[in-house]
């Protein structure tokens, strides 16, 4: 079972090489970290563990670590945020897949799954290769979708080389550009792009990307 670990600590050499050691001699295996430096100059460790057997333990003897100020165990951030859908583009076209998505995500997610939604609004080929890029480094995400009215150059190399890296759907609208060339599947209307974008990570949903891949629907 994983497990989600925070930790406060000071800012300070070797915190974290202390931390990684007590969870091996524990037996666990760290599955996800991510750490930063907040306001106050403490640190905000966490991690997400799988097989530690004796929780106690490992609270108690991180604990005892000098320059550790506050521990807690926690379920995983997959737990609670579950599967990550991506929607990056221009702003009025975000917004409608967002709605659907939203609508969507809400009705699976009161039947007990848990998908949420990430939006950037963002404009420019650079920028937008960048962001695509940038997806293969976040955690959860299960789709991207790119919404907007003409992608194509890098932002294309980009996609082709996220799906050849990952096993990350990609959606896009219909739009000029070489992008709908090498996505999924292009939606012509956004909301339901949105939709489809819930129903393709959804496990309490019956719809199969696989069977409509490259098509225009």
């Amino acid at each position: 079972m994983e497990i989600g670990l925070t930790l406060i600590a000071c800012n300070k050499i070797g915190i974290l090489h202390k931390v990684t050691g007590i969870i091996s001699k524990l037996g666990g295996n760290i599955t996800y970290t991510q750490q930063f430096i907040r306001d106050d100059n403490t640190g905000l460790i966490y991690m997400e563990i799988e097989n530690i057997e004796d929780r106690d333990t490992l609270l108690n003897t991180l604990r005892d670590v000098e320059g550790i100020i506050e521990v807690e165990i926690h379920s995983s951030l997959k737990k609670i945020f579950g599967k990550r859908i991506i929607i990056i583009g221009g702003g009025a076209q975000v917004s409608q897949v967002a709605l659907g998505a939203i609508i969507e995500a809400d009705r699976h997610n009161i039947r007990g799954e848990r998908i949420s939604i990430d939006t950037i609004p963002i404009v420019g080929e650079d920028n937008i290769a960048n962001a695509v890029l940038s997806v293969e480094k976040l955690p959860r995400v299960g789709l991207l979708v790119l919404a907007g009215s003409l992608m194509g150059g890098k932002i294309t190399k980009a996609i082709e080389k996220l799906k050849k890296r990952t096993s990350i759907y990609v959606i896009s609208l219909k739009m000029f550009g070489s992008v709908p060339k090498v996505v999924d599947l292009v939606v012509t209307d956004p909301v339901q792009a949105g939709v489809i974008a819930v129903m393709t990570v959804a496990e309490t949903a019956k719809f199969d990307i696989n069977k409509v891949k490259g098509k225009v629907i």
